[in-house]
């Protein structure tokens, strides 16, 4: 499904020995299904090597935003477009070709993101917005779910959505959304969030996500 709001559960806080069964849960009612690629390298945590998140990415009933907290992501990045991630997101931090391998993720026929760790200043990075069809904004520090939610981050959402004007260009939050934090995050700009621990930990997690969802449009009347 589509909108003007996205809400892209995170799996960090799935079952992660049920995997499908928690992703049918959602499937319905969520825009994509948030696909947090971790290294062990560029952020301590460790959860998909390239062989696991292929086999999720091929059974996943919605498609699928892959996240990647890797180092060597100029390699690794276009190979997830390639088997068929809707949108692939890499770190600043961690690219050291970013227009190349932006537009390869796009040449690979997946939406390119580019994320901003909470202490990366966009306007380091605004020169890219052009190669950029959706900006991810931290608002923890990468590696682990379950985080608060940084209210700091506010004002860098509100500077990317000024910076993208009319641009098709999705602006994400990621970390620490709730029913308590979403719509501040879209009042702040951002129209594509990614909630975890919020959906899966609740007892019913499509209808967590229905909630997000209504929060956040109320905002957009």
């Amino acid at each position: 499904m589509t909108s003007e709001v996205r809400i892209t559960p995170s799996i960090l806080n799935a079952n992660f020995e049920d995997l499908e069964n928690e992703i049918s849960r959602i499937a319905q009612v969520s825009d994509l299904l948030h696909l947090d690629v971790m290294d062990n390298v560029f952020v301590p945590n460790f959860t998909f090597d390239f062989a696991s998140a292929s086999a999720l990415i091929g059974k996943s009933e919605i498609p699928v935003d892959a996240h990647l907290m890797v180092a060597d992501v100029d390699l690794i990045a276009p190979q997830y477009a390639q088997i068929g991630c809707a949108s692939v997101t890499i770190h600043a931090e961690a690219t050291k070709d970013i227009t190349r391998t932006l537009k390869e993720i796009r040449g690979a026929g997946a939406r390119s993101g580019l994320a901003l760790k909470p202490a990366t200043k966009f306007h380091d990075y605004i020169r890219y917005i052009d190669d950029v069809d959706m900006f991810l904004v931290m608002t923890v520090e990468p590696g682990f779910g379950g985080q608060k939610f940084m209210a700091e981050m506010l004002p860098k959402i509100s500077e990317i959505r000024a910076a993208v004007g009319d641009r098709p260009i999705w602006l994400q939050v990621d970390g620490g959304i709730s029913e308590s934090t979403i719509a501040m995050a879209c009042e702040a700009g951002a129209d594509t969030f990614v909630a975890g621990s919020a959906v899966f930990n609740s007892e019913d997690p499509a209808q967590m996500v229905r909630s997000l969802r209504a929060l956040a449009q109320a905002v957009q009347k």
